[in-house]
């Protein structure tokens, strides 16, 4: 399966995924969604938020121009909420899936989705 497909199908597919990009640990954008785009300097930030949990915990986190409160940060996954709309990023092996869910999807219906694809990723390597 590509990428792209992974957003497409398991996660925007999922109807609990607004918006989702598939981001490598070494850089670069390996999928988006439609109209989702990280800045080179957001996408920095996601990386440094998974190694220094405290700052993005502190300043939270930008994802398309748009500033979340990180509601939880470690070594695995960076929730974060903005009004009724939140934001859920979980590291794998290689790579960070990065969604955001809107209203009225609520973050019980979108987490088991977004840690659902990474740990089936990490099973395969990735």
């Amino acid at each position: 399966m590509s990428w792209q497909a992974y957003v497409d199908t398991n996660l925007i597919g999922s109807g609990k995924v607004s918006k989702a990009a598939i981001i490598g640990l070494k850089g670069g954008v390996w999928a988006t969604s439609a109209g989702f785009t990280l800045t080179l300097e957001e996408q920095k930030a996601i990386l440094n938020g998974f190694i220094h949990s405290d700052a993005v915990l502190a300043r939270g986190i930008r994802l398309h121009g748009e500033k979340f409160f990180v509601v939880r940060a470690d070594g695995r996954s960076i929730y974060g909420k903005k009004t009724a709309d939140g934001a859920v990023l979980v590291k794998t092996k290689q790579a960070v899936i990065v969604t955001e869910y809107l209203a009225p999807i609520q973050a019980a219906e979108s987490t088991p989705v977004v840690e659902g694809l990474a740990d089936y990723l990490i099973s395969v390597g990735y």
